[in-house]
Order: C-alpha cells, then structure tokens, then sequence
C-alpha cells in the first residue's frame, strides 16, 4: 500500500474537501483520506499508481499535484482506521448530526418568522444561512449507508434549494430597497443573540469532532461562519438603532445571502465531479 501527498493549492474550505471526496468516492484503490485545510495537502492511503488518483483530481480544477509518495510499512498500514471503530464512530457523529438538525431547522422558523415581523433582511438570510445548514445536515444523514448515485442525487437537491433560498432572499432585499422597510432594530438584535446561543451549542456539541471526518470538520466549520453571520446582524442591529438607517440591514442580508447563494453553486459543482 503506498501514500501519496497531493499539493491542492486552491482547497482551502470544505466545499472543496467535499467535492474531492466525492470525485474519489467509488474508488476501489482508495483506502483512506486525509484533509488538511491550513496546508492545503491531501494525504491518501492507496493501493497502484498515484498518477491514476491524480488524474481524477485534475478536472476538479483546484491544481492539484502530487507532492511526494510513498511505501507503506505494515505498522503504518494497521494504524490505518479499523471499519469496526469506524462504524461505531459514525454512529455516534450522525446522533450530533440529528441534533444539529434540529437545532438548525428550529432556529430557521424561528428567524424567519421574527424576521419577516420586524422586516430584517439580516433576519431573514440569517434564517436561509440556518436551513441551508440543516439541510446538509439532513441529506448527509439522508446519504449514510446509501449509494454513490443517491448521494449525488442528494447533493444536487440541496445544492439547487440553497440556490432557490438564495435567490428568493436576494430579491427581498431589492425589494426592500425600492419600497424601504423599517426594520425593529431590538427584534434583530434578540434574535440574532439567540441564534449566536444556538450556534454556540452546535459549536460545543462539534467540539469533540472539529478534527475527524471531513463532514465534521466541515460542519465545525458552518457553525463557526453561522456565529460570524449573528455577530452581523446583532452589529447590524446596533447600527440601525444609531442611524436610524434601514442600510445596515440591508447590507448585512445581501452578504448572508451571497454566501448562501456561493455554497449552492459549491454543492452542485460536488455533484457533477463526482
């Protein structure tokens, strides 16, 4: 069995770690993947010619190269991952995975409600930026167990839903650039706490696995961006109390919603490199 580093100079969030696992995924050669964002490295554990591996990755177009390969010893090669602890590993990463969920899809009606009330853009993306995240929750514990062309079916679903929540907020925030709004500064900054809350315990229940799998780096990794976007609109919220301006609103919204939007394209190109 050998071991191959991949330079992938341009991998540098999880949309990226899942669009290589997937293009890999399938491949009989591939015994184990290892991620490593800050390097921007790819380490995989593979029986055959690496170039092979590489040929897969090329298309992705993320410039990816191969580093260095080589041989490993049998010690190296019984470190690798049991499927036994793996299995009871991922039993327990897809209980946290339920409970994300619920805690995502919760805070979606919650947000949206309050936020089409008190006519927050910030709100209301906010709440999109939540169901997009529960919804990768959901189709990725969905996918567990089931076939490669299932999984790429549920990618390409939730890749086009995020696009759709993306685009309706977008045209609420032209809409409420036209006609105006006025948006209850003290509601936005309520909810947005209580959202940073929420995310905080998704953060606190990934804790234990921010270092395992991709999917929960990756999920680490929305919750974190998620307590960024509340801290945007809790300022969001201060500066419409302050200016008495309905554009700190509005500026806010747009930049959620481009990020939703951004995320959808990202899982559709997942889908169609896999």
């Amino acid at each position: 069995m050998k071991q191959t580093v991949f330079d992938i100079p341009r991998m540098d969030c999880p949309s990226e770690e899942k669009i290589i696992r997937m293009a890999l995924d399938g491949n009989e050669a591939v015994m184990n993947l290892d991620f490593n964002l800050k390097s921007r490295q790819l380490t995989v554990a593979h029986e055959g010619d690496s170039s092979k591996l590489l040929e897969a990755l090329e298309p992705l177009g993320f410039g990816a190269k191969i580093s260095n390969s080589r041989e490993l010893s049998e010690m190296e090669e019984a470190l690798l991952i049991p499927k036994e602890k793996h299995d009871t590993s991922t039993a327990y990463e897809s209980r946290v995975l339920r409970q994300l969920l619920a805690i995502n899809a919760i805070m979606f009606i919650v947000e949206l409600s309050i936020g089409l009330y008190a006519q927050s853009t910030g709100l209301i993306a906010d709440s999109l930026d939540m169901f997009a995240d529960a919804a990768v929750y959901g189709l990725s514990l969905y996918a567990v167990g089931k076939t490669i062309q299932l999984k790429k079916k549920a990618a390409h679903l939730s890749g086009y839903l995020q696009i759709l929540l993306a685009v309706g907020a977008l045209v609420e925030v032209s809409r409420r650039l036209i006609f105006g709004s006025e948006p209850e500064e003290y509601l936005m900054m309520c909810v947005a706490a209580i959202a940073l809350v929420a995310n905080t315990i998704c953060l606190w229940l990934l804790s234990k696995h921010r270092d395992g799998e991709v999917h929960m780096k990756a999920s680490w990794i929305f919750s974190t961006n998620d307590v960024i976007a509340n801290l945007g609109v809790i300022i969001a919220g201060a500066l419409v109390w302050t200016f008495q301006s309905n554009w700190p609103d509005l500026i806010v919204g747009l930049i959620i919603a481009i990020i939703v939007l951004r995320g959808g394209i990202r899982i559709l190109k997942i889908s169609k490199a896999s």
